[in-house]
């Protein structure tokens, strides 16, 4: 550790730190473009500039190392009028778009032109122009004259996504940054180099010209795309959702987010083909019904069945809560010992980077909370066997469409009743007698457990309008007369969807039993007092960055203890 000095105040730092890495920790900011935390250093724009007292001229923060003593002033005269001088040369040429530019909102160089520059420019001649809107991959488009060189997306794809795809061409004014010959921006990760450019370059051909920053909301959740638990931002106007960015999380994806969970795991949420409201099957065909009417037709057909007639398969896709549920509602409710859920996992699609074969976000969890056949009971091929052979008559499949499979498919078509929990038309929905609409991980508060252990919140990032289909004519008509005005303001289809473990909860209380929940967050304190890895766990102390379960925190511990000197 040495001692050093910014701007008048006394910090012990690590000796291996750069000055703007010691001024970050301890909450002094100085500006930069080129500089990233998890990237090398270029050195390339010179905005991070400061005085060291005893040194001849200014030095970049970036790459200069603290030394004891040290005395760095980041906000003097002369530092001021480098800044601006940076600021100047950077902006002689960059075109004057902001209005029309999908990083207004959130782009440095218009935050550090406001902060840092003249606010005037003395370059009167003609800027020069360069390539607008050239592709450089599927996913990427670049406009050329906003580039600003700063090479954080050729860094970021020779470093962290191990493709080197970019580069520089030509010198001087006339630099352009392109892909290697024969090359195309097609990583796995190619949409991190858009989040990392520090201006308006580099953006998303998916979410170009559609919205601005400030037109949105951000909510703080977790990308469903596979079993890593990938900490990320859903950006929503209008009640629809436009985009997905990654959320920093040191101990899970730090900066970064894969293409797929960006662009894969939200669209279906606003799609038109949502199941709109609960369906019961009859004379062979499906007609929209009521909830009450729905769940208590669910509740008397289930009560027919003897309890080993009966199997429950879960979902690595449900939360925690949704799964706890669930179990609960089949063990001891139904009395079946056969439940499972059916893996996901598509092998040799798993990187070192953030990718993971397993394609859920919840299967640990499920797990967890008691998603696995109980004693005597059977697993999902045992389930499929004994439907078969005629042993189980009925079957309650949350979310999963195992109908996929065109052998599934065959053996449920001999089930005497069927329940399915799903938010969109598909193979398994057109085989039940009844299907029952859930919301999805973008419509409810809940909790997942990644690979590692790590329990992290979702939240809901658009609404759903529930409907009670019970209610009289005038009561319905005021309904409908507030649907069409919310038109106006909320996108995609009004939807009478429903958090599975309130769907189960109320099968159940139509059952006898008493399942009082009235939020995702009651059914998480009964998780965390009676599922043992669990314990000691709420939704305050899991916060925005996860919490290891039990057994995994004293893994840990155990590991530290072993390797500490």
């Amino acid at each position: 550790m040495v001692t050093i000095t910014i701007d008048g105040k006394q910090f012990e730092v690590d000796n291996q730190r750069t000055i703007i890495e010691a001024a970050r920790d301890n909450g002094i900011e100085i500006p930069h473009f080129c500089w990233h935390p998890k990237l090398s250093v270029a050195g390339n724009c010179r905005i991070c500039l400061v005085e060291v007292e005893k040194l001849p001229k200014l030095v970049i923060a970036c790459s200069t190392r603290v030394a004891d003593g040290m005395v760095v002033h980041t906000a003097n005269p002369k530092v001021v009028n480098a800044r601006e001088a940076v600021m100047e040369f950077l902006l002689i040429n960059h075109p004057l778009d902001c209005p029309i530019c999908d990083e207004a909102g959130e782009c440095k160089l218009q935050d550090y032109a406001y902060n840092y520059s003249a606010g005037s420019s003395r370059f009167d001649e003609t800027k020069i122009h360069k390539l607008k809107r050239v592709e450089l991959g599927p996913r990427v488009l670049l406009d050329m004259e906003r580039c600003i060189m700063c090479s954080r997306c050729i860094r970021f794809c020779d470093e962290i996504a191990g493709k080197p795809q970019l580069t520089f061409t030509e010198r001087g004014d006339h630099v352009e940054l392109t892909t290697f010959p024969g090359e195309v921006l097609d990583n796995p990760y190619s949409m991190n180099t858009i989040d990392i450019c520090p201006v308006g370059a580099l953006t998303s051909r998916d979410f170009r010209f559609k919205a601005r920053v400030w037109e949105m909301s951000a909510t703080e959740t977790i990308c469903p795309g596979c079993a890593r638990g990938c900490n990320m931002y859903s950006w929503v106007r209008n009640n629809e959702i436009l985009r997905q960015t990654p959320r920093y999380n040191a101990e899970v994806n730090e900066y970064w987010m894969c293409d797929y969970g960006r662009l894969n795991t939200f669209k279906h949420v606003n799609n038109k083909d949502r199941i709109k409201a609960p369906r019961a099957r009859k004379e062979e065909e499906p007609v929209e019904v009521g909830w009450d009417q729905a769940l208590a037709y669910v509740a008397s057909e289930l009560k027919t069945f003897k309890r080993f007639e009966i199997a429950a398969v879960g979902s690595a896709h449900a939360t925690n809560e949704d799964n706890y549920v669930f179990r609960k509602f089949a063990t001891e409710v139904l009395g079946t010992t056969h439940i499972d859920f059916l893996p996901q996992v598509k092998e040799g699609d798993e990187d070192d980077i953030l990718l993971r074969a397993d394609k859920t976000p919840n299967s640990y969890g499920a797990r967890e909370v008691g998603i696995r056949p109980k004693e005597k009971g059977l697993s999902f091929d045992g389930i499929m066997k004994a439907i078969n052979e005629g042993q189980i008559k009925a079957l309650f499949v949350l979310e999963d469409n195992i109908a996929i499979d065109p052998v599934v498919a065959r053996v449920l078509e001999s089930l005497e009743f069927l329940v399915v929990n799903s938010s969109f038309e598909n193979e398994t929905t057109r085989l039940a007698d009844v299907t029952l609409p859930s919301a999805t991980y973008a419509e409810k508060n809940g909790t997942f457990t990644n690979f590692e252990g790590r329990v992290q919140r979702i939240r809901p990032s658009v609404t759903v309008l529930e409907l009670d289909r019970s209610l009289d004519g005038f009561a319905m008509s005021r309904l409908d007369k507030f649907g069409s005005q919310s038109d106006r303001w909320a996108k995609g289809p009004k939807l009478d969807a429903r958090p599975h473990w309130k769907i189960v909860a109320g099968v159940a209380s139509l059952m006898g039993a008493k399942f009082r929940y009235n939020t995702a967050e009651d059914v998480f304190s009964e998780i965390s007092s009676t599922v043992e890895s669990f314990k000691g766990m709420s939704y305050q102390k899991i916060g925005n960055r996860g919490m290891m379960l039990r057994m995994r925190q004293e893994a840990s511990s155990d590991l530290a203890r072993m390797t500490s000197p």
